[in-house]
């Protein structure tokens, strides 16, 4: 863990990690802080469609979003809002599709959770049960074709996700390959309801690796510090030609799978297990115990991503949903829309 780590580095090594871990916690508050608002409104009815929140999940996304680069390519999972948000993804795009806005990168035209701009490294997500693997696989291999290297992809499933089909012809071909891919796997201990218990009997999911001939690692998810490291380390061996890696995180997802599920059926001893601690109350902690901040500035910080939260729902409120008399509804690589083309149409 950071905490052991930083007892034998040096004042500049331990500045570097101070200062990722403030920018990993800050990405973890703003989504559960923009998870809490998108409840609110849902709730409210001004949300259509499904929401799906992280809570639980913050630490582990983060670290996978700080650990890409620029030129790097991200497959999120529906729960990895902290994740895009280290990525680049901005408060505005995110709200705006929620919202349905036509100023937002899907054009209100689709689910919430598809959202990304691909020339970005953001992928829209087809589906969260391993088909997004595959897709990352496909990039990886055209920039291999194109001699583009020193970039690495990641992509993020869930436990239910490794029992599919999917999941084992992308992992598969991607060992084969030996393709810079880091797959993460948030081990939540639910499939939608279904536990664990009933999806594999291995005693660890990153056991599943040995059998494809790829790296395995593990990690408490709970643990922001542990997260960092753990994700870090498996991409910088990706990044230098070592081959897939697979990261299994193992938390507790702190809600209902989504806002319509109230998740009773949680069994409580899960609830009260080091696994269903709070990552976000771990890593405030952490850094009260480290001096890095202190309650007053986490309150600070907190009244600081509410208003910045409410004042992006506000100007998103009073954007134009599509209008279905006027819109052009082709496909998102058209020459009209700006993601894929120079603004003088060329």
């Amino acid at each position: 863990m950071l905490q052991t780590v930083l007892d034998a580095k040096p004042a500049s090594d331990t500045a570097t990690a101070r200062d990722t871990m403030l920018a990993a916690y800050r990405f973890m508050l703003l989504a559960r802080v923009l998870d809490d608002k998108y409840a609110a409104l849902y709730r409210a009815g001004k949300i259509h469609g499904g929401v799906f929140l992280g809570r639980g999940q913050e630490a582990l996304s983060a670290a996978v979003g700080i650990s890409l680069k620029k030129g790097d390519v991200f497959a999120p999972l529906i729960r990895d809002a902290a994740g895009r948000l280290a990525f680049g993804e901005t408060i505005l795009d995110a709200v705006r599709t929620f919202l349905g806005s036509s100023l937002g990168p899907m054009r209100g035209r689709d689910g919430n959770v598809h959202r990304g701009r691909p020339l970005e490294g953001q992928l829209p997500m087809i589906s969260h049960l391993g088909a997004m693997i595959s897709v990352v696989n496909g990039i990886l291999l055209a920039r291999r074709f194109k001699k583009i290297s020193g970039t690495v992809g990641m992509a993020c499933v869930g436990d239910g996700a490794t029992s599919t089909g999917a999941f084992h012809e992308a992992l598969n071909q991607a060992a084969v390959e030996k393709l810079p891919l880091v797959l993460v796997v948030a081990d939540n201990q639910y499939a939608y309801s279904t536990p664990t218990s009933r999806q594999f009997t291995c005693e660890n999911l990153a056991d599943k690796a040995v059998g494809y001939g790829v790296e395995s690692h593990s990690v408490d998810g709970t643990d922001l510090s542990a997260c960092l490291k753990i994700v870090g380390d498996a991409a910088a061996k990706a990044r230098a030609g070592e081959g897939p890696q697979l990261v299994v995180a193992k938390l507790l997802r702190l809600c209902g799978h989504g806002e319509h599920d109230i998740g009773e059926y949680v069994d409580p001893k899960l609830k009260n297990s080091p696994v269903g601690r709070d990552c976000l109350k771990i890593a405030e902690e952490f850094l009260l115990r480290q001096k890095w901040m202190d309650n007053s500035q986490l309150t600070g910080l907190r009244n600081e991503l509410v208003h910045e939260i409410e004042d992006a729902v506000a100007q998103v409120q009073r954007e134009p949903a599509p209008d279905p008399f006027t819109e052009n509804w082709s496909a998102i690589s058209s020459e009209h829309l700006s993601e894929t083309h120079e603004e003088n149409g060329n």
